[in-house]
C-alpha cells in the first residue's frame, strides 16, 4: 500500500524561509521575494527529482531509502514507496504515470505501481544501481550499475513487460564501459531509442548504439568537461541535452552528433541541471561537497539555483533558500514552476513570478 503521513507539513511559509530571487535586466538587478512551498518528507539528503509527463506529480529520491510522491501544484505528499534498503539514487516514471522505476545502493532496481505503492518487480544486481531511464514507449529501461568489488561499471538494458507477471530479469543488452572502475552517474535514451547517452566520473560523454552496444561517439577532452560529470538532463524534444560537472560548468550538447553547443560557467561545482521546456533558459545547482561546507556558507545562503540564458550563456538570475548544496533540480513540463532538492533534506517547490516570463535580454 502507498503509505501517507498527514502530519507532515508541506506548506511551511515562514517569512524567514522565503526564497530571495534576483533577475538581471541588463545591468540592473531586480529582487523579488517568492514564497516557496517547503516539502519535508525525507530525513536525509535529496538525490533526484522527477516530474511525470503531465507535470501534476513530482517524485523525489533521497539517501533515506524511501522515494516520495507529491502533488506538484501545492506540495501535498501523496505517499511513499517502501522496500529499498539503501540510498535511492534515481527514478523515472512511465508516460502514463502508472509505473515508477527506482535505482538504489542496495543493488536493486524496483518497479512500482504509482497509485498503490505496490512493488511490481525487483531487478537484482551484483553492485549498486545508480541510474534508471524509461525508453519512449516504456518497453525498455536503461540501468547503470557502479563498480563494486570485482564488478566494473556497466550499462544494462531491460525489457519492461506490460503484465508484471510476465516480467523477467534477463538483460537485452549489457555494455561494459571503458575506465570500468569509474562510476557512470547518468545514462539516458537518445532520440527514438536508437542510442544511449552516458556520462560519469571519467568526465567523458559517450553515445552508444542501443541495439549492438557499439560505441558511436565520445566527447573530446579538450572541449569537454575536465572533472567528473554529475548530472545529465534531456530537452523536452530530446534534440539536445545538458551535463553538469564538478569542474564548475555545465555544457549543452547535440543529442545526435555530440557537438558541443554552449558552455555555462559558475563559481561552484554543479551537482544538478535542467533545460526549460518553455523558455531559452537552463538551470544549474550545486555547491561544495557536504564535508567541505562551512557554517558561514550556510548562513550566507550560498546554495542557489542559477538560471542562464541558453543561447547567450549569460546568468540571468538565481533562487536562494537551501541550507546546503543542491543535489537535484527539475523544471515542471509546463515550464511555469521548478523544484529543487538539497543536502538539507528539503524539497523546495517554486512557482515562477510573472516577471520571470517577461525577462528581456
Amino acid at each position: 500500500m502507498l503509505s501517507t503521513d498527514a502530519s507532515i507539513s508541506t506548506r511551511q511559509r515562514s517569512p524567514s524561509l522565503f526564497s530571495r530571487i534576483y533577475w538581471f535586466f541588463g545591468r540592473k538587478e531586480k529582487q523579488i521575494v517568492m514564497r516557496p512551498i517547503l516539502m519535508k518528507g525525507h530525513e536525509r539528503p535529496l538525490t533526484f527529482l522527477k516530474y511525470n509527463r503531465e507535470g501534476d506529480l513530482l517524485f523525489s529520491c533521497a539517501k533515506d531509502h524511501t522515494p516520495n510522491a507529491w502533488f506538484a501544484d501545492n506540495g501535498e505528499r501523496l505517499g511513499t514507496y517502501k522496500g529499498h534498503n539503501g540510498a535511492v539514487w534515481c527514478c523515472d516514471v512511465s508516460r502514463d504515470s502508472m509505473r515508477l522505476i527506482t535505482g538504489s545502493a542496495d543493488q536493486s532496481v524496483k518497479l512500482w505501481n504509482v497509485q498503490t505503492g505496490a512493488q511490481l518487480y525487483t531487478f537484482s544486481f551484483a553492485s549498486p544501481a545508480r541510474s534508471v531511464d524509461f525508453s519512449i514507449g516504456d518497453q525498455l529501461a536503461v540501468i547503470t550499475t557502479d563498480p563494486f568489488m570485482e564488478q566494473t561499471a556497466a550499462i544494462h538494458v531491460k525489457r519492461i513487460a506490460r503484465d508484471p507477471a510476465e516480467q523477467t530479469s534477463e538483460s537485452v543488452l549489457t555494455i561494459k564501459v571503458p575506465e570500468g572502475r569509474l562510476r557512470i552517474n547518468r545514462a539516458v535514451w537518445g532520440p527514438l531509442n536508437r542510442t544511449i547517452i552516458s556520462a560519469g566520473e571519467d568526465a567523458v560523454v559517450r553515445i552508444w548504439d542501443s541495439e549492438t552496444g557499439k560505441l558511436l561517439k565520445e566527447s573530446e577532452k579538450e572541449t569537454g568537461h575536465q572533472k567528473a560529470i554529475t548530472s545529465l538532463s534531456k530537452s523536452s524534444d530530446w534534440s539536445h541535452f545538458i551535463t553538469g560537472s564538478l569542474d564548475k560548468s555545465a555544457k549543452l550538447w547535440d543529442s545526435r552528433t555530440l557537438m558541443l553547443i554552449k558552455t555555462y560557467v559558475t563559481e561552484r561545482p554543479v551537482n544538478a541541471c535542467d533545460i526549460s521546456p518553455l523558455l531559452d533558459h537552463v538551470m544549474l545547482g550545486g555547491g561544495q561537497d557536504a564535508s567541505h561546507v562551512t557554517t558561514t556558507d550556510r548562513r550566507a545562503g550560498k546554495f542557489e539555483a542559477k538560471f542562464f540564458h541558453k543561447i547567450l550563456q549569460e546568468e540571468i538570475g538565481g533562487v536562494k533558500g537551501h541550507f546546503g548544496p543542491i543535489n537535484a533540480l527539475a523544471f515542471n513540463p509546463d515550464g511555469r514552476s521548478f523544484s529543487s532538492g538539497g543536502e538539507d533534506g528539503y524539497v523546495r517547490l517554486h512557482h515562477f513570478d510573472p516577471d520571470y516570463f517577461n525577462i528581456k535580454m
